[in-house]
């Protein structure tokens, strides 16, 4: 019995990168082109189950088989502070900090990044771009050093601020050396985070620079793509599946990159319990189920439950066209709510990509399955 190839644990880089490999290339361009090239800085988007973690962790990767450092980070409260030690030698702690952005009148930035105080007394207070300079006259030529930030919705708009003007020092500050250009080190940023946080940080004056960099928005994954991914992926790992059970696995998956794991998974392990080398309909029925189980207490419990109560009435009102696009008309009689109200909630829906218009007057679920996890585990639910 060989390994199953197919890995639904979150932040796990799986076998197949389906999609996803022009967003790579963007990226690693971007490390070869040296300073100012767009792809060092990044903003991945997509929704949940999209597979940000696992395309930070491939990028990641990527910089360090290019001699680059990776100092990665999930966003929390303290993130700064994390870096900075991170950055900072082997053995010194970060003893108390004070990382903080402040912005003046009229829209001009004044922003100070406060100091850190480091338990090694030569090192004296240090601020984040003091620390990442240092740490950059470590590396080799013409190599750097990679941020990769997971979550960013979580980090507060300081520590946000913080870290993208101290990493626009530093490439101002290695533009200042007399190094040329192909030996120049670096900084790379990229950022994972709910669509949403994105236009936030775009909005934010402070971070204006923000918008030159590139947006990544990992979205559905074409269903003859899955479909190819599927086969080769099964018979490079030892057991074989046809196209046409293939495309039924596909089809099931629904071009969602968790679920597409999820059904490869769940499919594979199907046919080991019957001892099978071959995948068959039965087994992608099996995986099918089996897969939806986990991916609504994965990806459904905690969307609908992150959801407010009013945003939740409107998509429970949703779930009741069970699979079809829903009309305001209908969302507004169901939740006897007024039309500002309906209006009010769709904009924070679509906002958030929980739901996604489907022609005038219509809107529908843009996570699969989500309808049906709702009527089931919700609505229906003894």
């Amino acid at each position: 019995m060989t390994a199953n190839p197919f890995k639904p644990t979150a932040g796990k880089v799986p076998p197949i990168l389906i999609g996803r490999q022009s967003v790579i290339d963007d990226f690693t361009e971007g490390l070869d082109n040296g300073a100012g090239a767009p792809g060092r800085l990044m903003l991945v988007s997509g929704r949940r189950g999209y597979g940000k973690t696992v395309m930070l962790t491939e990028l990641a990767r990527a910089a360090q088989a290019r001699g680059w450092s990776v100092v990665s980070e999930t966003a929390s409260y303290g993130m700064c502070d994390r870096l900075v030690e991170a950055l900072a030698p082997s053995g010194t702690k970060v003893q108390s900090a004070n990382i903080s952005p402040s912005v003046g009148i009229a829209g001009i930035a004044s922003t100070s990044l406060g100091s850190v105080s480091l338990s090694s007394p030569e090192l004296g207070a240090r601020t984040l771009r003091t620390a990442i300079n240092e740490r950059l006259k470590k590396e080799k030529k013409g190599k750097g050093i990679m941020f990769a930030i997971d979550e960013a919705q979580a980090a507060s708009m300081a520590d946000m601020t913080a870290l993208a003007t101290a990493f626009q020092h530093a490439i101002a500050d290695q533009d200042m050396t007399d190094a040329p250009d192909a030996e120049k080190r670096g900084v790379a940023l990229v950022f994972a985070a709910l669509p949403s946080i994105v236009d936030d940080l775009l909005d934010n004056k402070v971070l204006t620079f923000l918008r030159r960099g590139q947006r990544q928005y990992l979205a559905e994954v074409r269903t003859p793509d899955v479909r190819n991914a599927y086969v080769e992926t099964v018979r490079k790992a030892g057991k074989r599946i046809s196209d046409d059970v293939a495309l039924e696995a596909a089809l099931a998956a629904g071009g969602h990159p968790y679920l597409v794991q999820l059904v490869g998974y769940y499919m594979w392990r199907a046919a080991d319990a019957r001892e099978s080398v071959a995948i068959e309909k039965r087994d992608v029925q099996q995986g099918t189920a089996d897969a939806l189980l986990a991916f609504y207490e994965a990806v459904c419990a905690p969307l609908y439950y992150g959801l407010r109560s009013p945003q939740r009435l409107f998509i429970e009102a949703m779930a009741l066209d069970e699979g079809r696009p829903t009309r305001m008309a209908d969302v507004i009689e169901r939740t006897e709510r007024t039309q500002s109200w309906a209006s009010k909630y769709r904009a924070s829906l679509i906002r958030e990509r929980v739901i996604e218009a489907a022609g005038y007057g219509l809107v529908r679920f843009a996570t699969p399955h989500l309808g049906d996890y709702i009527r089931e585990k919700v609505l229906w639910h003894d």
